[in-house]
């Protein structure tokens, strides 16, 4: 066998298989994002020019498979058989990267006063993490990323009915599943009340509720990030705030905007921010994307506000300060996402978006 799938490799970190993963691309690729716990080595331009000591000074042990990684497949199959060449037993991740963008894990988040069950969904691939709240039978997601399969999978396994699907902004990082998964299900698809979005879907303002089971979901107005963004208060313990808050940082506020826009954006971002920070000190945060990949440990990417705000310098500073900081910080803009931005206010879909989706999500500023 000389090559594996992304599925099957997912399988095996899921079931901590004894696995090593050798990334055999530039350090510039790997920087914008990588396997959980893979080892690297720069070897791509040697590999591709066929130099067949490419590999000779990576020590690597022979009684555990190595599984090769590069962008698309084809180098990491070179490097595959030059090890298997050496007698590892080394196989090579068809599709590369592209393919493990859609790969997946999950944790659970405990919620002691509430009958809620959360399940923080993540895409490993991407960074992208969407919810699924649970309570007596019934079930929402919120910002779904991945194939609607998936969600239907999860809830079947524990017996809920999906019946709504939320999502927290328009998406301009990845396609946004919602109404994929809200056909599938003949779930009702909400989204925060505004004038981009060409489909139908139902409108949240701000302090609108949706019951799940006898759980409550509080729409929280928080623009900034983008002018319609959202956050989801869930029981007055946790808040899922989409790409408005995150674990260490804040969102951006220039997709989609001119550069006056942006800055007008960062002021609104910043009376959000001052609004959130009046919740209770042990809300939880759960939010919408994360920068670094996730490991399979089941762990949840969660804090709580009152860790945030010693974490986070930019929750610190008074509002001329956060707005020239946050606009002298923007990182670079995701690949394709106008083209991205496109697709989500039409709610089209496309046969494969691993191309499209390709890339880090940088949506944080810290």
């Amino acid at each position: 066998m000389n090559t594996i799938d992304a599925e099957t490799l997912r399988d095996w970190l899921e079931a901590d298989k004894p696995i090593v993963i050798l990334d055999v691309r530039a350090a510039a690729d790997r920087a914008s994002w990588a396997i959980p716990g893979s080892l690297h080595v720069d070897a791509y331009d040697q590999l591709k020019a066929r130099n067949p000591h490419a590999l000779d000074g990576v020590s690597l042990p022979a009684d555990i498979p190595v599984v090769t990684v590069c962008n698309s497949g084809h180098t990491s199959l070179i490097a595959a058989r030059q090890l298997q060449a050496r007698g590892i037993e080394a196989i090579s991740l068809d599709g590369g990267m592209r393919a493990w963008s859609l790969s997946w894990n999950i944790a659970d988040v405990a919620l002691p006063n509430s009958s809620a069950h959360v399940i923080q969904v993540r895409r490993v691939g991407k960074g992208c993490l969407s919810y699924m709240v649970g309570s007596q039978g019934e079930a929402v997601v919120i910002d779904a990323s991945l194939q609607p399969e998936v969600y239907v999978n999860l809830a079947q396994d524990r017996g809920w009915r999906i019946i709504a699907v939320l999502d927290t902004h328009i998406h301009a990082d990845h396609l946004s599943r919602s109404r994929l998964l809200a056909e599938q299900t003949a779930a009702t698809i909400y989204l925060p009340e505004q004038k981009r979005v060409t489909y139908s879907f139902t409108a949240f303002q701000n302090d609108s509720t949706i019951k799940v089971g006898s759980a409550v979901l509080t729409a929280l107005r928080t623009p900034g990030h983008t002018p319609e963004s959202m956050c989801y208060l869930l029981d007055q313990q946790a808040l899922l705030t989409g790409d408005t808050l995150f674990l260490q940082g804040v969102g951006r506020p220039d997709l989609h905007a001119s550069a006056d826009e942006a800055r007008a954006n960062a002021h609104l971002l910043y009376e959000s921010l001052q609004h959130l920070l009046t919740l209770p000190t042990d809300t939880l945060i759960l939010p919408g994307h994360t920068s670094i990949p996730t490991p399979f440990d089941r762990i949840p990417l969660i804090t709580r506000i009152s860790d945030l705000r010693n974490k986070a310098e930019l929750l610190r500073l008074v509002e001329p300060e956060f707005v020239e900081a946050l606009v002298a910080r923007i990182p670079p803009a995701p690949p394709n996402h106008e083209r991205i931005i496109e697709l989500n206010e039409a709610g089209q879909a496309i046969e494969d978006p691993t191309e499209l989706e390709a890339g880090a999500n940088n949506c944080a500023i810290s």
